[in-house]
């Protein structure tokens, strides 16, 4: 079994140093993203006024963006929300202006556009809520950090937690760099998805963490680099199906599940394909670059009393 294993082993870590630029590259752009053109906070973070409005055919976006446009709204966000008859437009907070005093003027606006369009409701955020939501987010996320540091650590050993934890840290930091770069809205459902993509990769790293421990106390003859080939090797197929069903589901959530879940979809999609590259180059790499040995993952023997001695007849 030794024998198979090692000849049929994939040299994930021959490519080693190309991850690991290809990682820092993509980190440092997240980063200056992220600093430059910031997120693109959604209203549940920012606060402002949220309009439901049903037409009777087919809502024309862009004629509806025209006249908000011409009614002195600046930017609106208008999308379909559910079908192509309903209308879901986010207004930015206006100084001096009251939310109630928004929604009533967005629908005078677009009611005398057209007057059989229908108000379904509106709904109000205001900026202490979000501002508190996104503190509050924020720290969910240091915490669930901090709690898987602990856990690998005491699961496993210390440098697979701190591999863990960084690999995590790069799923999340480039997560947040796509919404950055791309300028799509950042609200509570795609922190959701954050927060998943944190369980998500962390369940691939323990599967990976697993093996490597099993490995290193089965196999003798085999240097750590080649123990985690072997590792990554046997978690492959594993790996492969369910990162691919998941993919498939949230390929149908994006086609298919309306504007309301688009921005959760998009995190979590490009979540599960990076998280899976970071349990194989990342905490890997870490914990291989942190000097993890056999000695580090063998069960502590207690000897018994006596043991050394000779039996005394």
């Amino acid at each position: 079994m030794q024998l198979l294993n090692m000849k049929n082993t994939v040299g994930f870590l021959s490519l080693r140093i190309p991850a690991a630029i290809f990682s820092t590259v993509l980190i440092l752009g997240s980063l200056v993203s992220l600093a430059v053109n910031q997120l693109n906070w959604g209203l549940d973070f920012t606060g402002g006024t949220q309009i439901e409005m049903r037409y009777e055919g087919v809502a024309n976006l862009d004629a509806i963006r025209g006249e908000l446009t011409q009614a002195g709204f600046n930017e609106p966000i208008v999308q379909n929300y559910g079908s192509s008859q309903d209308v879901l437009i986010r207004i930015a907070p206006i100084d001096g202006v009251k939310n109630v005093e928004i929604g009533d003027r967005v629908v005078n606006a677009l009611q005398t556009a057209d007057p059989g369009t229908e108000k379904r409701g509106i709904a109000f955020v205001g900026p202490n809520i979000g501002d508190e939501l996104a503190e509050q987010g924020g720290l969910a996320m240091l915490v669930s950090l901090l709690c898987i540091l602990v856990y690998v650590a005491m699961r496993f050993e210390w440098r697979f937690a701190l591999g863990s934890v960084i690999a995590l840290a790069h799923d999340v930091i480039l997560t947040l760099g796509l919404f950055s770069i791309l300028q799509l809205e950042f609200d509570l459902t795609v922190l959701a998805a954050v927060l998943a993509v944190i369980g998500y990769s962390l369940n691939d790293t323990i599967v990976v963490s697993d093996r490597i421990r099993e490995n290193f106390r089965k196999i003798r003859n085999s240097d750590t680099e080649e123990i985690i080939n072997i590792s990554l090797t046997q978690t492959l197929n594993r790996t492969i199906i369910t990162s691919l069903t998941t993919v498939l589901v949230l390929m149908s959530l994006f086609l298919l599940g309306g504007a309301t879940i688009h921005g959760f979809a998009t995190a979590l999609l490009f979540g599960v394909l990076i998280g899976t590259y970071s349990s194989i180059y990342v905490a890997s790499l870490v914990a291989l670059w942190l000097g993890v040995s056999r000695e580090d993952l063998m069960p502590t023997e207690i000897e018994k009393e006596g043991a050394d001695q000779e039996s005394m007849l």
